[in-house]
């Protein structure tokens, strides 16, 4: 048995699986709280979250032994600053760092950046949080690279001094360039940052380095590529998962320049087409909440809020006459943008058509986004709890895609697909499709 092991690290939740790589086999699956939040920011805290993976890592290593290969995925956009040791001199900024939204010139400093580069930047993206750290001189003096959170584990894993990021991870930063598979050096000069301050680029499924067992280390992928391989064995689907955050997906062979969305690349020369809304599963959270506050004002059980909330959405799930406009986190284009609760009426304005209106929203807001990059697919498969906790959600994104959806048997597919992707950076695979044919099940 050739046993893979796939590590992500979430925003939220550090994940891991054990799988045999000649059956798709799960042989075990864990994930854990992300309990390295600064209090009070949208930074975390780089030690807490390596010292989790590495002893999940050897707990896993141990038990399983003979490890053919080790994968590696997390959070995309985010950076930490290295030293010269390759030691993290700085707190990780997130994905969902804001600074890039604060005002800058006649803009943003986001704004700036899109109209001085060419490139769509973000609030959130690595270098624009760089860029601001430049201007206010936030910056390390000690550092002289940046890493993601998960080419720093890959380099702790083996032993690396600098990081090695995946063309994935890389794009996700800013200012790369597609068809070269590096980042753009004119653009940096642009706007102040020297290409020799960031990682080398690697565009294939590569190992990175061994670990103290001699264990093959597969260079780290973006978390979103990672489910991608982790959850499609056709590539001529439409891939929507939906956790904490929540992306709409689809493979191409060509970039393609979109007006509300991004083209990223995959492997093998493939890209993919992406898009992202900022709220995700958290808009269901949100409403979470507002069912929690008032059963506490209220005197009333706020166990198994959850539980409920599907429950009472599942009676009439065709009806949802009330509109939520769920991007309440704004968008990447218009961050300011606000999300609303629309045509209530004396007759629907009850928890029951509220439910169905955010979960309806919130596949609304992926089908639109879908709808925008002007291409077909014949397979719907969808990943992520709330798809997996929600037949409501489930029967919304069938109803607008217009075709069967498909919800992979594994639950992890971020580190699935980094298994998948170590498989065939250690030669057991030719390529990440043939992985899936082989190792992919549905429910």
């Amino acid at each position: 048995m050739l046993k893979i092991l796939g590590l992500d690290i979430g925003t939220t939740t550090i994940s891991a699986v054990v799988t045999d790589a000649e059956t798709g086999k799960i042989l075990e699956s864990r994930t854990v709280k992300n309990d390295s939040v600064i209090q009070g920011t949208k930074l975390q805290n780089p030690g807490i979250i390596i010292d989790t993976v590495l002893r999940i890592k050897n707990e896993l290593v141990e038990k399983y032994s003979p490890i053919t290969a080790i994968g590696v995925t997390g959070q995309m956009h985010g950076i930490v600053y290295l030293d010269k040791d390759g030691e993290a001199v700085s707190p990780l900024y997130t994905w969902q760092d804001e600074s890039g939204n604060k005002p800058f010139k006649d803009g943003t400093y986001a704004s700036y950046l899109t109209e001085a580069t060419g490139y769509t930047m973000a609030s959130g993206f690595g270098l624009v949080t760089h860029f601001v750290n430049i201007q206010e001189n936030n910056v390390p003096e000690n550092a002289v690279t940046l890493s993601t959170i998960h080419d720093y584990l890959v380099m702790k894993l083996t032993g690396r001094k600098t990081p090695l990021i995946h063309s994935s991870d890389a794009a996700s930063l800013g200012c790369f360039d597609l068809t070269k598979a590096d980042f753009d050096k004119d653009a940096l000069l642009k706007i102040g940052i020297d290409r020799s301050f960031l990682s080398e680029v690697c565009n294939d499924c590569t190992i990175a380095g061994k670990d103290e067992n001699g264990v093959p280390v597969s260079v780290a992928i973006g978390d979103n590529q990672a489910s991608v391989l982790g959850s499609v064995s056709d590539e001529n689907s439409i891939l929507v998962n939906i956790g904490t955050g929540s992306q709409v997906s689809v493979i191409t062979d060509t970039p393609k320049a979109l007006s509300d969305g991004e083209t990223r690349p995959l492997n093998d020369n493939k890209y993919i087409l992406v898009g992202a809304p900022l709220c995700g599963g958290r808009s269901f959270a949100l409403l979470h909440k507002f069912f929690t506050e008032c059963a506490e004002i209220f005197g009333g059980n706020k166990d198994d809020v959850y539980k409920n909330m599907d429950k009472i959405a599942e009676i009439r799930p065709d009806e949802h006459s009330l509109t939520v406009d769920t991007r309440f986190c704004g968008t990447r284009k218009i961050p300011d943008l606000k999300g609303a609760v629309t045509g209530i009426t004396e007759s629907n304005f009850n928890p029951a058509e509220l439910t169905r209106g955010f979960l309806y929203g919130m596949a609304s807001e992926l089908y639109t986004l879908f709808d925008g990059f002007g291409i077909n697919g014949s397979v719907l498969v969808s990943s992520g709890n709330a798809v997996r906790k929600s037949s409501v959600l489930r029967h919304y994104l069938e109803e607008l895609f217009g075709i069967k959806l498909y919800v992979p048997a594994h639950t992890e597919e971020a580190s699935f697909g980094a298994a998948i992707f170590a498989s065939v950076a250690a030669g057991i695979y030719k390529d990440t499709f043939e992985a899936a044919k082989q190792m992919i099940h549905y429910q």
